[in-house]
């Protein structure tokens, strides 16, 4: 499945669930740029360092996530990335508007339901 469109939209939206995938896996163990540029991969993103990093950088002004070195003696080692208390709040909300969108979209659609017209998140 290919996710990267020409639309500039469609970036902006993929760039979300990106978000998500990162702040998912850095939960679980230490993560890295090349690293996330395979998982996403997998999951039919196509990004490379370039795109990613600059997203990765926001989340961590932002608080989500922690960087250091893996050697902390050489500037130039990778930079290992790990979720923060902010991140991991960041996270559940995430999980749930993700689980109700999955709801309506997917889910509701699938059976042929009218998905509802009030969110559960007061939005």
């Amino acid at each position: 499945m290919d996710h990267e469109g020409t639309d500039p939209l469609d970036r902006e939206v993929l760039i979300a669930f990106w978000k998500v995938h990162v702040l998912h896996h850095a939960e679980k163990l230490p993560v890295y740029g090349l690293w996330l540029v395979h998982e996403l991969a997998e999951h039919g993103y196509r990004t490379n360092p370039g795109t990613l990093y600059p997203v990765i950088d926001r989340m961590e002004r932002n608080g989500w996530l922690h960087s250091e070195r893996a050697e902390r003696r050489h500037p130039k080692s990778r930079r290992l990335f790990r979720i923060t208390p902010a991140g991991r709040l960041v996270l559940k909300r995430l999980r749930a508007f993700v689980a109700e969108l999955h709801e309506e979209v997917v889910a509701e659609a699938s059976r042929g339901r009218r998905p509802a017209r009030v969110s559960r998140h007061g939005r």
